[in-house]
């Protein structure tokens, strides 16, 4: 619960307008694990598609997208996540995830997919296209790495290898949310931030950041 209301019953409603934002005719609706199974199940609810696990999480592996690296990101991706053949294989499968940042995760997961047997990747993102860097502390760095503030959706979809690439909206997430949009940070999604953001203000990579500082303590020790 946030704002007293239900991140669940939330992630259910981005799937619904995401069905109804981006109808497909597939054989199956699957999330990327764990935090899209809700909206893949609203997804499977408005599009009557059934719902299914194509892809088990592998749990000891952490966030990829703010992995140092693109081939650790790589690497990570094909250890995360296993496909389930006997679920995929001649479907055509909706993959519902939460966002796309760089895009490692998703074109990797499309290759995983597609050598698993799946016959068609339909992705759809339960979050608008992150075209900014965070400045408040989330992992995101500058736009170079975001493949949205880059590409446009279809050069984005050709990148991935997939069928179909669709986006919530920002007002179809709004609504999703339940509070009005100038009371949410959309700072990512739409650079428009809650707070002044100076000028010569640069978003270092969390691993920049973070790494000298694990260096010097190791060497403390």
């Amino acid at each position: 619960i946030i704002d007293e209301r239900s991140v669940y019953n939330t992630r259910l409603r981005i799937g619904e307008a995401l069905y109804k934002e981006n109808p497909i005719d597939a054989d199956l609706v699957l999330p990327v694990p764990d935090s899209s199974i809700p909206a893949a199940i609203g997804y499977a609810r408005a599009s009557g598609i059934p719902y299914g696990e194509g892809l088990i999480k592998n749990r000891y592996v952490g966030r990829t997208f703010i992995m140092p690296t693109q081939e650790e990101r790589e690497i990570a991706v094909r250890l995360k996540l296993n496909p389930l053949r006997h679920e995929l294989e001649g479907k055509s499968v909706v993959v519902i995830d939460d966002s796309i940042v760089r895009g490692t995760t998703s074109e990797s997961l499309v290759r995983i997919l597609k050598a698993a047997g799946a016959k068609e990747v339909h992705m759809l993102i339960g979050c608008p296209p992150v075209i900014a860097p965070c400045f408040y502390g989330v992992a995101l760095a500058t736009k170079e790495e975001l493949i949205a503030a880059n590409l446009e959706i279809d050069d984005i979809r050709k990148q991935l290898g997939a069928e179909t690439l669709g986006y919530i909206s920002i007002e179809s997430l709004i609504e999703a949310i339940g509070i009005d949009g100038d009371k949410l940070c959309l700072g990512c999604i739409n650079e428009d931030y809650p707070t002044e953001i100076p000028d010569d203000l640069e978003a270092e990579s969390y691993y920049d950041y973070y790494q000298p500082l694990r260096d010097a303590a190791e060497e403390d020790e």
